[in-house]
C-alpha cells in the first residue's frame, strides 16, 4: 500500500515543510548557517589583510615603543618607558606637533568653508553642466597623492615653473621659491592639500544640502527673502548637525598628510614642514642608524594626540546636539 504523504511529513530530501508549504525552522536555520559561512568566506581576504597590515602594526608599535631596536638586528633590548621620555624631551618632536596643528588650522577651515560655498553653487538646479563641474572638482581626489606632490615641485619651481612665469607676467621679476622658503612652504603645502582633497568635503556638503526641502526655499522666496537671508536663517541652521560631523571628519583627515608633504618638501626647508608623520618616518627609516623603538614611541604619542582631538570634537558634537535638544 502506498504511503500517504502529508504536508508535515519529512520528504525524501530531508526537508521539512509546514502546512502552508514553506520550509520549517530547521531548514531555515541550515540555510542561514550556509549563508553566514559564505559571507565570512568572502570577507576572509579582507579580514586577513586588515589584520596583517592594520591591526598587527598597531599592536606591534606598542611593543616596539618599549624596546631599543634598530630594525635590522634580531636582538631587542627592553628599555621600558625610556623611549617615551626621550621623545618628550626632544624639542623637534614638539616642533612637529606645533607644525601639525598649524597645518590643521590652515587646512580644515578652508576646506569646510570653501567647499560649502561651492557645494551650494553646484547644488543649484539652474546651473548648467552641473555633473561636469562636480566631476572636475572631484577629480584631484582620485589622483595619486604622491604624483601630485612630485608634479607640484615642478609647478612651484622658482626658475621655470608655471607659477613663476605667471608672476613675471604681472611684474614680479624675481621668482619666489614657495617650497624652498621656510616662510611660505607650509602655507603652500596647505593650499595644495586643500585643492587635492577639496572634493571630498564638497561631496559631504552636497549630500547634506539634499536634506533641505525645496519647499522651504520656495516659501522663503515667496516671502521676499534674498539669498543671504535664506542662507542665514534656513540653510545654515538646518546644516548645523552636518557641520559638526564634517568638521570632525575633516580635522581627522588633516593629520594624515604624510604622502603629500614627503613628496613636496620632505619636511624642509629647515624642518619648517616636518609634521609628526615625517618626524616618525625620519627616525624610523631615514636616520643613519634607524631607531624603531624611538619612532614607535613617537607614533604612540601621536595616536594619543589624535585621540584627544577626537574626544574634544566628540564632546563638542554632543554638546551641540544637547543644546538643540536632539540627544536621546
Amino acid at each position: 500500500m502506498a504511503r500517504v504523504m502529508t504536508p508535515d511529513a519529512p520528504l525524501a530530501t530531508g526537508r521539512v515543510l509546514r502546512s502552508d508549504g514553506r520550509k520549517g525552522p530547521k531548514v531555515r536555520q541550515a540555510v542561514s548557517r550556509r549563508q553566514t559561512l559564505w559571507i565570512w568566506l568572502f570577507l576572509l581576504p579582507t579580514v586577513l589583510l586588515y589584520g596583517l597590515y592594520t591591526l598587527y602594526p598597531i599592536v606591534a608599535s606598542y611593543w616596539y615603543s618599549l624596546v631599543e631596536w634598530n630594525g635590522f638586528q634580531a636582538d631587542q633590548r627592553f628599555v621600558g618607558i625610556a623611549n617615551y621620555r626621550a621623545v618628550v624631551a626632544d624639542p623637534a618632536f614638539w616642533s612637529s606637533v606645533k607644525i601639525t596643528l598649524v597645518f590643521m588650522l590652515l587646512v580644515a577651515p578652508a576646506r569646510i568653508l570653501l567647499s560649502l560655498l561651492l557645494a551650494m553653487v553646484l547644488n543649484s538646479p539652474r546651473l548648467p553642466l552641473r555633473g561636469f563641474f562636480r566631476t572636475v572638482y572631484f577629480l584631484p581626489v582620485v589622483t595619486t597623492t604622491a604624483i601630485v606632490g612630485v608634479v607640484m615641485q615642478f609647478v612651484f619651481d622658482p626658475a621655470s615653473g608655471p607659477v613663476t612665469s605667471m608672476l613675471k607676467l604681472v611684474g614680479v621679476d624675481q621668482g619666489i621659491d614657495f617650497l624652498g622658503d621656510s616662510g611660505t612652504a607650509l602655507v603652500t603645502a596647505a593650499a595644495v592639500y586643500v585643492w587635492k582633497f577639496f572634493g571630498i568635503t564638497m561631496i559631504y556638503w552636497m549630500a547634506a544640502l539634499q536634506t533641505v526641502p525645496n519647499d522651504v526655499y520656495e516659501a522663503a522666496r515667496i516671502d521676499g527673502a534674498g539669498a543671504v537671508k535664506i542662507f542665514r536663517h534656513i540653510t545654515l541652521p538646518l546644516l548645523m548637525p552636518f557641520l559638526l560631523i564634517i568638521t570632525v571628519l575633516t580635522v581627522e583627515d588633516t593629520f594624515h598628510a604624510f604622502d603629500l608633504m614627503q613628496t613636496m618638501t620632505g619636511g624642509g626647508p629647515f624642518f619648517s614642514t616636518e609634521i609628526i608623520e615625517i618626524y616618525i618616518y625620519r627616525w624610523a627609516f631615514n636616520a643613519s642608524i634607524p631607531q624603531l623603538g624611538f619612532a614607535s614611541a613617537a607614533a604612540v604619542l601621536f595616536g594619543v594626540i589624535v585621540m584627544l582631538v577626537g574626544v574634544v570634537q566628540a564632546w563638542a558634537l554632543y554638546s551641540g546636539r544637547k543644546d538643540r535638544g536632539t540627544v536621546r
